[in-house]
């Protein structure tokens, strides 16, 4: 399969838990009504970003793997026959909890899931009060439309996590996100940080010569506390070629993005631009140190 469509769900999250999954339920089904095999829903698209506060109720809403959402989306990947990137709040135990991405496949089985490995803890983003860092490693989830490298939103920072979902045979890198603006910061500091998001992400498609897929949430979604300025989620949610070249971008507004992927093309840019090849991997020991003092 050389040709392969895939698609974006970028989704405005209200209160109302069953309406935002029929809103992705709904979208899912339209992608897959334009020829999509993969979709991609946006990090915890099943409620409001509740980590702007530290609140013990929100332990409440997270679910067991098997469980709630896993079971409703298996059923939809079954009947569409679509390959769904998922995400939600896992409870693994009492009192220990993850940012998970669950990967249904396309006969409604559980091809495999990533467990959130960094985790934010700035102000209106408390997320280390809720989520203990993963422990699956980088590994690409197999399915039947390839190998993903399914990251989350703060991974998208860090070059290393790209790179070694590459290097383990990721075919493309994808990252469910929820990042916005604090509405008080100037137009030019927010102009800044999505700019800084976009070209990391388009950085990571280019230094490893494969696609990348990043599905961002959208709306305003106030602090439940009142202590914050809530945040405003921009969207933005774009897909990228292996040279980082856009081949869709969102705007700021609730969007199915898709777009189709030409799987040989990873192939041949790595022919002409070999990073892998040259990779000095007798000099990166360092790597692994927190800091050179």
């Amino acid at each position: 399969m050389q040709k392969l469509k895939v698609a974006l769900v970028q989704q405005s999250l209200r209160h109302d838990r069953e309406a935002n999954i029929a809103a992705s339920e709904a979208a899912i089904r339209k992608a897959a009504a334009q020829g999509a095999r993969l979709v991609v829903l946006q990090e915890l698209h099943t409620g409001r970003y509740f980590c702007q506060t530290e609140d013990t109720d929100c332990f409440e809403m997270a679910e067991s793997i098997p469980g709630p959402s896993t079971e409703l989306f298996s059923a939809l990947a079954r009947e569409l026959g679509v390959v769904l990137v998922t995400s939600l709040f896992e409870r693994r135990a009492p009192g220990l909890y993850h940012n998970t991405a669950v990967v249904l496949e396309s006969d409604g089985s559980i091809a495999g899931k990533y467990r959130k490995m960094h985790i934010p803890d700035d102000p209106a983003f408390y997320e280390k009060f809720y989520f203990t860092p993963g422990d699956l490693g980088f590994e690409p989830i197999h399915t039947s439309v390839g190998s993903l490298g399914v990251l989350v939103c703060w991974d998208q920072w860090y070059p290393e996590a790209a790179r070694l979902m590459a290097l383990a045979g990721a075919e493309v890198l994808i990252y469910p996100t929820a990042i916005g603006w604090d509405p008080r910061d100037t137009d030019a500091e927010m102009e800044r940080q999505r700019d800084a998001w976009v070209t990391v992400q388009r950085a990571h498609a280019v230094a490893n010569g494969i696609p990348v897929l990043s599905a961002n949430r959208v709306g305003f979604e106030a602090d439940p506390s009142g202590a914050g300025a809530g945040i405003q989620f921009w969207g933005t949610s774009f897909i990228a070629g292996p040279q980082g070249e856009f081949l869709a971008r969102a705007g700021e507004q609730e969007e199915i993005l898709i777009a189709e992927l030409d799987r040989r093309r990873s192939e041949d840019v790595r022919r002409i631009w070999p990073f892998l090849r040259d990779r000095r991997i007798d000099a990166y020991g360092d790597l692994v140190k927190r800091y050179r003092d």
